[in-house]
């Protein structure tokens, strides 16, 4: 049956005709068969002004308009169109309600079609697309979008993009299409007729599904274990001299820099001779095929298996995806990679299956997101969370249906041949290199190394991230809204959540004690909520009142305190309280173990659905047993040797409190728990000295008996011709003036060095405060044509996503601060200009930083030289290492903070740096210099 779809994009005045908002510009475009077949498109005299903000978004003035004709005008024709069609509209809802409010006040009957939204659409089909904007779908999907927020041509990508959304839908498996069929009836587009009928088609005809897996009602892309050629890795190829003679030959056309020669050297020999190592890479030197080769050469020779740990998912990916294809092409033999992240990353198919049946919930984000899952499946290899772009409320859905080691049914779940995770491990486990990341790493020393397979040699990648992901592995922390997410998750007996389920499966195998367990239940969970609320909101109260410490930024104030505090007379009521919420709550498990093992006795009655929630029951449980040990931990405070401390949301509910221990030092654990037991881990990074010195490192990470063999690999960069250091001298210091004033002059001095780099400029901060101030304080300064503004926290989106928008225009300023000081990577001319506002000291109330303070000073050293400047010396060089990413990058560093050139310790920022031009002088003689150097740069 052929369908007609109108695609209707509208540009107007505001966002609400009921509020006197008019349209502007109609365009429509009618798509039969696949094709586009008509157009409509024509400016409309809305008999009011155009406001400047809809003038410049859309590029339309009052002049295009003057002369248009009316909407009464254009309504027929309009109409005509539209009659008998599906009406389509990126965002629907907003065109469709606006149009509906013209016709309404032109003297029109209401609309009554079918309604298609191409951003849900878009959401379900596309789930690789960075974002689902029009433009950023135009982009994803290679679409000529000539004018965007002109509604001629919006309409017109609006309508290709549904074509291609529609071809899609036609390609699914037929039994995919099945399983979206009721989900789709809950969201907004009108797919029904769609659906049924590509169903029934598709149904007539033989499908080619040689691509796809079919089981128990769910569609996976087949995945074929690739096949190894085994007699390259033959014993008499595997010496170490022969692997380098071939190595040698195969590397004629391929480009080793000196530093990543050296560094290829410096990890073979640490690695033949079980010794570890500390390697500062700059920025160019290529560290990861610095270690790579070297790493599998010995994976090979040896038979073990080689770990890459990163910091960072992305850098995992980027390993996997760009740097192990070219060692294939590079090494003499073949290798098996695999990459192993966290058992949060993968779903698990047996709860997303049972989470299909499910068919009374009517929540939005949960059914768009089962949606999204089921196409994805299709596509597939990995089952990673980080190949879909969900939304907050898809993440809470992700958080029920991941796999995790409390739920999993092991072998004796059908889909564990096919499980994601599983199948990672298998293939971890018949590796040579291993690429993981910390979390991953420290996860698997905590438990036994029951994670990952045996190792002895491997690399840390981003190892300045080192010890903040070791302390925060072997700490402890709970919070009011973890304990609150378990106890709904029990729920009540009239509930649809774990009780009310398990009192249904007990009275259906007739189990006599399941009256023991649940008469009084409802009125026993409600009461541990109270309990609950009560302990957590006198936690908060105990925080306000003796907290001296606080982060404007997050809006949170701190309290430290130790087992004294936690026995002291003032902190008895919450004591007390504990003493009963943990004792109600031990009534609860020992209540739930009850019908559990009566439940387990008829085991053999069980379907595997209900083998599945007596799982994920037994998880709930270990869950709530874990949580109850972590709060007792942190409310006896027993540890010296960990810190202590309580956060509270000053602006958030009652009870919006987080607890925390962490351990004051890591370098005990990580020489016991990790140095001792492997026989060769390498450390690189382009920023793990200072003052040209690992000293700092080695006594953090506990490397002092070990010994390490360090390596400091200068950049093949020329910072000399490609970088300027330029430091204001007329600038105050924060100490000198005000905040307000001190905002003031920083707004106004960026905008001169602004308006010389013509944007192309990256601003880091320290305080998300600062930085909301001086972004509110350049506006006003700024002519929006002039110069775009893009900041974190005021402009959605992720670091990459600001980053990706960034670059996308000529005149842009990028306002960061914590996350963008490193991993971003601008390069080209899309940044010619660096502007550090203030030296990266972490704040002196940190509890972590204050416990290690003292514990420093106790030991007779000095907390600034030994700690603080060490850690914004790192800091200040992975924001330095932002500007310069290739040999043909060049540009400006300022720095606003005079502490740099007129104290002792701030020449120590300058002496970590690779050697460049310093010029220290008034901002107006720094803006003329920058201007003729950058013109001189330019010059062809």
């Amino acid at each position: 049956m052929k369908r007609r779809y109108v695609v209707v994009d509208l540009e107007t005045t505001g966002n609400s005709p009921a509020r006197g908002d008019r349209i502007i510009q109609v365009g429509a475009v009618c798509v039969e068969d696949g094709e586009i077949v008509s157009r409509f498109s024509s400016f409309v005299q809305p008999g009011i002004s155009i406001p400047p903000f809809i003038e410049q978004l859309t590029g339309i003035d009052d002049q295009m308009v003057k002369g248009a004709p009316t909407f009464e005008e254009i309504a027929p024709e309009l109409l005509q169109m539209m009659d008998g069609a599906y009406f389509v509209a990126h965002n629907v809802s907003f065109d469709y309600s606006f149009l509906q409010g013209e016709l309404e006040a032109a003297g029109y009957m209401p609309l009554s079609m079918p309604l298609l939204d191409t951003v849900e659409l878009s959401r379900i089909l596309l789930h690789d697309a960075d974002g689902y904007q029009l433009n950023q779908l135009a982009d994803h999907l290679g679409l000529v979008h000539l004018n965007p927020h002109q509604a001629d041509s919006d309409a017109e990508v609006t309508a290709e993009l549904l074509m291609h959304l529609l071809y899609k839908l036609k390609q699914l498996p037929v039994v995919t299409l099945e399983r979206l069929e009721p989900i789709l009836k809950k969201l907004q587009s009108s797919t029904e007729r769609i659906l049924s009928d590509i169903i029934a088609e598709k149904s007539r005809v033989i499908q080619d599904d040689t691509g796809y897996d079919f089981y128990r009602q769910l569609v996976l892309k087949k995945v074929d274990r690739p096949l190894h050629e085994e007699e390259d890795r033959d014993a008499a190829e595997t010496t170490a001299v022969l692997l380098r003679e071939k190595l040698k030959q195969h590397m004629v056309q391929f480009e080793v820099r000196e530093s990543q020669k050296t560094m290829m050297e410096t990890v073979e020999h640490a690695l033949q001779n079980n010794e570890h190592a500390l390697i500062e890479a700059g920025t160019g030197v290529g560290k990861s095929l610095g270690y790579l080769i070297p790493g599998v050469l010995h994976s090979v020779r040896t038979g073990r298996p080689f770990v890459v740990s990163t910091h960072t998912v992305q850098l995992q990916q980027q390993i996997l995806d760009r740097d192990v294809p070219l060692l294939s092409r590079i090494m003499p033999f073949s290798f098996r990679a695999a990459v192993l992240k966290g058992r949060s990353h993968y779903l698990c198919l047996r709860k997303f299956e049972h989470s299909l049946q499910d068919t009374l919930d009517d929540n939005y984000d949960t059914n768009l997101t089962k949606a999204q899952i089921l196409v994805w499946l299709t596509e597939t290899e990995h089952g990673d969370v980080e190949e879909l772009n969900l939304s907050s409320g898809g993440r809470l859905f992700w958080a029920q249906v991941k796999s995790d080691a409390n739920t999993c049914l092991g072998i004796r779940c059908p889909w564990f041949s096919r499980c994601f995770y599983h199948r990672k491990r298998r293939e971890a486990h018949g590796a040579d290199l291993i690429i993981t990341n910390h979390a991953m790493l420290f996860t698997d020393i905590k438990s036994d190394s029951q994670l990952l397979p045996a190792y002895k040699e491997a690399v840390i990648d981003e190892a300045h991230h080192l010890e903040e992901v070791v302390s925060d592995h072997f700490g402890t922390q709970t919070d009011y809204f973890a304990f609150h997410r378990l106890i709904e998750r029990l729920g009540t007996t009239d509930s649809s959540q774990a009780a009310s389920r398990l009192l249904q499966l007990a009275n259906l195998l007739e189990l006599p004690k399941s009256t023991d367990v649940f008469t009084d239940w409802n009125d026993k969970l409600n009461e541990l909520k109270q309990e609950l609320d009560e302990m957590f909101r006198l936690l908060k109260w105990f925080v306000l009142n003796g907290s001296k410490s606080s982060a404007p930024d997050t809006g949170k104030v701190y309290l430290r305190y130790s087992s004294e505090d936690t026995g002291s007379p003032a902190f008895a009521p919450v004591a007390e309280m504990f003493d009963r919420f943990s004792s109600m709550v031990r009534d609860m498990l020992k209540r739930l173990r009850l019908i559990t093992k009566a439940v387990m006795e008829k085991e053999d009655h069980l379907n595997f659905q209900q083998k599945g929630f007596m799982a994920d029951l037994t998880g709930l449980r270990s869950d709530l047993e874990e949580e109850l040990s972590s709060l007792s931990h942190l409310l006896t405070a027993p540890g010296h040797d960990e810190v202590y401390w309580l956060e509270a949301d000053i602006k958030g509910a009652r009870h919006a409190v987080w607890l925390y221990a962490k351990p004051v030092e890591i370098a005990d654990i990580l020489a016991d728990e990790f140095f001792a037991k492997k026989k060769s881990v390498v450390m690189t990074s382009a920023t793990i000295s200072v003052r040209n010195s690992f000293r700092y490192m080695i006594d953090r990470l506990g490397l002092g008996d070990f010994g390490p063999v360090t390596a400091q690999l200068p950049s093949p960069f020329h910072y000399e011709s490609q970088v300027r250091l330029m430091i204001p001298s007329d600038l105050p210091l924060i100490s000198e003036v005000d905040a307000k004033t001190f905002t003031s002059m920083v707004s106004r001095s960026l905008y001169e060095i602004a308006k010389v780099t013509k944007g192309r400029m990256l601003v880091l901060f320290t305080s998300y405060e600062m930085l909301r101030e001086t972004h509110s304080l350049f506006k006003e300064l700024a002519d929006e044509e002039e110069l775009v503004l893009i900041a974190q926290g005021i402009d959605s989106g992720s670091r990459a996503r600001l980053t990706k928008n960034f670059k996308k225009f000529d005149r842009a300023v990028l306002f960061g601060t914590s996350s963008f000081w490193e991993g971003i990577d601008i390069p080209g001319d899309s940044l010619t200009c660096l502007v550090i506002v203030r030296l990266p000291f972490s704040p002196p109330d940190n509890p972590v930083t204050n416990a290690r303070s003292e514990k420093i000073r106790a030991a007779g050293g000095n907390p600034f030289y030994d700690l603080s400047l060490p850690q914004a010396i790192i800091r200040f060089k992975q924001g330095f290492g932002r500007l310069v990413r290739s040999q043909s990058d060049y540009g400006a560093v300022f720095v606003f903070d005079r502490r740099i050139t007129e104290t002792r310790y701030g020449r120590s920022f300058i002496s970590s740096l690779p050697k460049l031009p310093v010029d220290i002088k008034p901002l107006h003689e720094l803006t003329s210099s920058l201007s003729s150097w950058l013109k001189e740069k330019e010059r062809p």
